[in-house]
């Protein structure tokens, strides 16, 4: 479900009104969605459907080589070397999360925006939490 500021100026689950960078944000990151998951398809990822599991390790394995880009001094990114290793690998983590959601239909432009408010209103160290 495609959603813009028009249909849905506020996240549903508040009723608390989106300023225009929220609605922008949503906006901007359900179109890099659906043009990360075509993409995806037309590359034959999404040839026939593919389960949460395998998707999420995806989602964690990209993490992972970010860590091992900071392990190893954080040079150059091989494929885009205008970059840093770490700073591709939390791009893949990214795109591998927008291609999921857009397949899943899931809104996570809004989710996004609702996870930052209740986080704000949670207490310092979400009450006293070490880490």
């Amino acid at each position: 479900m495609e959603t813009n500021q028009t249909e849905m100026p506020f996240v549903p689950e508040t009723k608390e009104p989106l300023t225009d960078a929220q609605a922008s944000f949503i906006d901007s990151i359900n179109d890099l969605s659906q043009t990360i998951h075509a993409t995806a398809v037309s590359k034959g990822w999404w040839d026939g459907d593919r389960n949460n599991g395998e998707l999420i390790a995806l989602i964690h394995s990209e993490a992972s080589e970010a860590l091992e880009a900071l392990r190893h001094g954080n040079g150059p990114s091989d494929h885009i070397p205008e970059f840093s290793g770490a700073e591709e690998e939390m791009a893949d983590v990214i795109i591998r999360v927008l291609d999921m959601s857009a397949a899943r239909g899931w809104r996570i432009g809004e989710a996004i925006i609702e996870k930052m408010r209740f986080n704000d209103r949670r207490a310092f160290r979400h009450g006293g939490k070490v880490f």
